[in-house]
């Protein structure tokens, strides 16, 4: 659907890609023409093929070893199991990636082109090869997780106002190569699609809502699944290749990425600090502007009071709007941006350090009892 450089890491292609997200939607088909006799519930689980896991790490290993964000599209399938009233799950079961911004040649290429073209024809290709050829979202990667902006929303509004069903994959490649395979799924909430359809952000809107931080995006469960013929052919190449390679399974060799992580999440508490500074200076404003007001209108209503002693008739009404001009309600999407992210840093940093003592115990273990 999109060709979009939808990651913070690269912010070249936001404006170059724009036109791409209406004309493609409108030119495949999507899972509710293809299950409209499946009923409107909750999302229960995500089914990833291990091909689709494999072509998202060969594209990351491709681009920058994982230092470039890359970005594609998934295509499969929706199911209800156990009847229409079982659980529903997301079957993705194939993808393609989309080219980067910085790697396509010429000046005059319009990237917008290049990904419609891309697209409309590996779904050809995909329905030629009797391939699943609908769209349930696209994928991510991401450096420690550091995807909750403002582009990551717009985005996937696009997608989940289209394609009802859809999701967004996220995949670390750093921490899948420190043996910690990150690959999570999400979804925005009702109550967030409802504040980007009406666009306004202002704390009145957001607690109408009572959104918050940790409830206008759901994070779904991912299930990575293989056939049975894909299993027998794995335990058939391993006893035919035995590896002699001794592995390290008790590295304690955490302090790179613990740093990393808390790096990050001091610049976002930073970040936050500096939102809530201008919330702040945003209240006095408006408190200084109706103490303003107050006083204006007692000074009117004395004067007319004493006009009306000396028999003389009133002011006239005046609009008050007019003299004191509203100051525009403050966004406070940032906010709730930057403090979902801040929460899932601290998630890395638990489910990590969590591992880490494990691992430390283990090899403190193995010392002693040697």
């Amino acid at each position: 659907m999109s060709g979009r450089q939808h990651s913070s890491l690269s912010t070249s292609s936001q404006s170059a890609s724009a036109p791409i997200a209406s004309s493609i939607i409108g030119n495949v088909p999507t899972p509710a023409t293809a299950a409209a006799a499946i009923a409107k519930s909750k999302i229960d689980y995500v089914q990833v093929d291990a091909l689709v896991l494999l072509k998202i790490l060969k594209q990351c290993q491709e681009t920058g070893g994982g230092a470039e964000s890359t970005q594609g599209i998934m295509t499969g399938m929706v199911q209800n199991q156990e009847g229409p009233n079982g659980p529903k799950r997301i079957e993705i079961t194939n993808c393609f990636g989309l080219p980067n911004i910085n790697n396509i040649k010429g000046a005059n290429t319009d990237f917008g082109e290049v990904c419609d073209h891309l697209i409309t024809d590996n779904l050809k290709n995909f329905r030629h090869l009797n391939i699943d050829h609908l769209i349930v979202g696209w994928y991510q990667s991401s450096l420690f997780g550091s995807f909750i902006n403002k582009n990551f929303i717009e985005d996937h509004f696009m997608y989940q106002s289209e394609i009802e069903d859809s999701i967004v994959l996220i995949y670390d490649p750093f921490k899948t190569q420190h043996g910690s395979l990150f690959l999570k799924a999400y979804r925005l909430t009702p109550a967030m699609m409802d504040l980007q359809k009406k666009k306004d952000f202002s704390p009145e809107a957001i607690k109408e809502l009572k959104l918050t931080h940790e409830n206008f995006m759901e994070e779904l469960p991912v299930i990575i699944k293989n056939s049975h013929l894909v299993n027998s052919l794995l335990c058939e190449i391993q006893n035919m290749t035995p590896s002699h390679k001794k592995y390290n399974f008790l590295d304690l060799a955490t302090s790179n990425v613990l740093e990393k992580n808390i790096r990050s999440l001091i610049e976002n508490v930073d970040e936050l600090s500096g939102e809530t500074t201008k919330f702040l200076n945003y209240h006095k404003q408006l408190q200084k502007q109706n103490h303003a007001k107050q006083l204006y209108l007692q000074k009117r209503e004395a004067e007319n009071s004493a006009r009306r002693a000396r028999g003389e008739s009133p002011l006239p009404e005046e609009d008050i709007n007019k003299i004191y001009k509203p100051i525009p309600a403050i966004s406070r999407l940032e906010t709730l941006l930057i403090s979902s992210q801040c929460k899932n840093y601290t998630q890395q940093i638990n489910e990590f350090t969590s591992q880490s003592f494990s691992t430390m115990f283990i090899a403190e273990a193995v010392q002693y009892n040697k």
